[in-house]
């Protein structure tokens, strides 16, 4: 803007100083307004990715597999046609010997008695000490009383019973209630060997 010839100096210097300080401001004005409009721009970049975090797609479901199905094992179809049925063999009911009396007359019938039952029971007896533990249970009364505890008495002098297998029971069984000759029906007392072992018997008269 000019001003008159006649415009005294001190407004003259007075109207430079302001339009010097107003061209001061607004270059200040403008670089204000560049920091500003840069704050801004930014300040938009990030409310703009801090909206597309907040409201962007929700992460898919996790999809569990589908369990594995496990084909049970086919059924075979029951037999049409029956079994026969299992006829199972009835024995005889077997009575038990006598308690034997300890008569050489009634020996050979009472060892007679307990082999057949033997023979016909003889899945109840795993060994032959069985069987003549068994025997020897009806030995209750007389000289076979006698001479059963003398067997159980070695035993016990041994550790080993002195009869090891039915034969060897039944031999000496005979030479003790057997009937014998006449001429040696008195008491008398005897000895017998039975493995490496001697029993100590009564011979008892028939």
């Amino acid at each position: 803007m000019s001003l008159p010839a006649d415009t005294p100096p001190a407004v003259t210097d007075a109207l430079g100083y302001l339009q010097y300080h107003l061209q001061e401001l607004t270059e200040h004005q403008n670089a204000l307004e560049h920091v500003i409009n840069n704050t801004l721009t930014g300040l938009t970049a990030q409310i703009q990715q801090l909206t597309q975090l907040m409201t962007g797609p929700a992460p898919a479901p996790t999809v569990a597999p589908p369990p594995v199905t496990t084909s049970p094992p086919p059924i075979n179809p029951p037999s049409l046609v029956p079994s026969a049925p299992t006829k199972q063999r009835t024995r005889p009911k077997l009575p038990s010997p006598p308690d034997f009396s300890s008569e050489r007359s009634s020996g050979r019938a009472f060892l007679n008695s307990c082999t057949l039952y033997l023979r016909l029971a003889l899945e109840q007896f795993i060994c032959d000490e069985e069987k003549i533990f068994w025997t020897l249970a009806f030995f209750k009364n007389g000289h076979a009383a006698k001479w059963s505890e003398n067997l159980f008495r070695q035993e016990v002098d041994t550790g080993i019973f002195p009869i090891q297998s039915w034969v060897d029971f039944e031999q000496q069984f005979q030479s003790q209630f057997f009937p014998v000759n006449a001429e040696v029906s008195q008491t008398s007392f005897s000895h017998i060997s039975t493995n490496s072992s001697t029993i100590p018997t009564v011979l008892k008269p028939a």
